[in-house]
Order: structure tokens, then C-alpha cells, then sequence
């Protein structure tokens, strides 16, 4: 067993095996921290886990795996809520980029690297968590972070959510919130309770009435990283 910090939060892992622990390093504190909740994960679900996982993981992975599930679950009872995206850090702002899988958010943040070089950290690569913090959105880097390891221990007040589509010609417009609340859910893990359902979705209208909400039609080209940069960085009156 051992103890996690992520978003403001102690978490007490109740682990099984040594992988979730090598995962969590960065974030691990001292055991006389009080935690806010505990995860632990049976065997039997581990089992269950392996039957329908895609590939051939250890028994480590697949924990560490439905670990983070638990947690985030969890977190929007403590305002607090995981998005799927890649998120870069410039200037003291965060910029979250989402997109389906394999649609390249983070072939986009690398070209962001390339472009703005060390102005640019990546707080996480794929699984970082949202939290609202006296009104204000905030978003965290977590150890669960994609198959390119990006993730550091930082945080950074939310500035703007992107969606990521493919295409020929470069192209950001702001996005109306009724159609990106359609599209964010399918980024988000939904709880099993109603109730903390129905916080997240809360939690989700703080965030979206208060950060700028782009749709990014790029190629791959470093012109898509300076266009977006350029023109999020300045921002939008989102109010729709």
C-alpha cells in the first residue's frame, strides 16, 4: 500500500503488484498523509479485465489500469473529473487537445514542441484530470499519461479545450457549447452512481462556461501548431 497526490488529492492505493507503484514515482507522498479515499483491485477483476483487454498485459498493468478507472470514478465527489486529451503548458495557461484515438493530438503537440521549444511543457499525454478549485478550472498531470510517457507533476489553470479533427487545410473556429458537450462526453469516464453522475456533468458546465472551446481541422504540418497557437493564445468571449 501507498499513497498518491494527484489534483490536490491524497489517494491510498492498495496495491497488488510492484507495476502501479514504479507508474505512480512522481507522485507518490508520505504515508502520514491523510488520504481522501482508497482504491484497491481483487483478483477477480483483474481476471475479468484480461478476458476483454486488447493485447497480452501483465497482471501489473491491467491493475495499474483499473486502479485509475476506480479513481476517476471517484473524483467528481471531490470536484474533480478526468478528461482524454493531450495537454501543453505555456505562458502559466494549459491547453487541453482532445480527439478519437489515433486522430493525432499528439502528433499536434509535438509540433507545438517544435515550434515553441522549451516555452512548452506537457503536463500529460492522455489521461489528465480537471479540477475545480474555488470556481476555477485547473488541470493535472497524472502518472496515467499514454504509450509516450508524457507526463510531469504540474499543474496549470485551464485556458482552452480543442478538438482535434483531421484535414488537408488548417482550420480553428470556436465551437458552441451545446456541440462540444455532445462531443467531450465520449472523452470522459462516467461514474457508476447517478449522483456523482450527475456532479460531473456539473462539473463539466463550470468548466466549458469557462474556458475557450475550439475545433481544430489540421494536417500535420508545423503551420497547424502555428495557427492554433496563435490564435488560441489569445482567446475567445465563449460565451454561447
Amino acid at each position: 500500500m501507498f499513497k498518491i497526490k494527484i489534483a490536490e488529492l491524497v489517494i491510498s492505493i492498495d496495491n497488488q503488484y510492484d507495476f502501479v507503484k514504479r507508474v505512480c514515482k512522481d507522485y507518490i507522498v508520505d504515508n502520514s498523509f491523510d488520504a481522501s479515499f482508497s482504491v484497491a483491485v481483487s483478483k477477480k477483476e483483474i481476471d475479468d479485465e484480461k478476458k476483454v483487454a486488447n493485447g497480452n498485459f501483465s497482471n501489473g498493468y491491467i491493475e495499474s489500469t483499473c486502479i485509475y478507472r476506480k479513481i476517476c470514478k471517484i473524483i467528481p465527489d471531490y470536484n474533480a473529473f478526468l478528461l482524454h486529451s493531450a495537454v501543453v503548458k505555456i505562458d502559466g495557461f494549459a491547453y487541453a487537445f482532445t480527439a478519437s484515438s489515433g486522430t493525432g493530438k499528439t502528433t499536434h503537440i509535438k509540433l507545438w514542441k517544435k515550434l515553441l521549444g522549451e516555452k512548452v511543457s506537457v503536463i500529460n499525454g492522455d489521461k489528465p484530470i480537471i479540477r475545480i478549485i474555488e470556481g476555477k478550472p485547473y488541470i493535472y498531470g497524472t502518472p496515467w499519461c499514454g504509450k509516450e510517457g508524457y507526463n510531469i507533476n504540474d499543474y496549470a489553470p485551464l485556458k482552452a479545450i480543442c478538438f482535434i479533427e483531421r484535414g488537408d487545410k488548417n482550420i480553428i473556429e470556436p465551437f458552441k457549447m451545446q456541440l462540444a458537450v455532445q462531443k467531450i462526453i465520449n472523452q470522459l469516464i462516467i461514474p457508476d452512481r447517478p449522483e456523482t453522475v450527475a456532479k460531473l456533468l456539473e462539473l463539466l458546465d463550470v468548466t466549458l462556461k469557462q474556458v475557450d472551446v475550439w475545433n481544430l481541422k489540421c494536417n500535420m504540418d508545423i503551420s497547424a501548431a502555428e495557427l492554433s497557437y496563435n490564435i488560441m493564445k489569445d482567446g475567445i468571449n465563449n460565451e454561447n
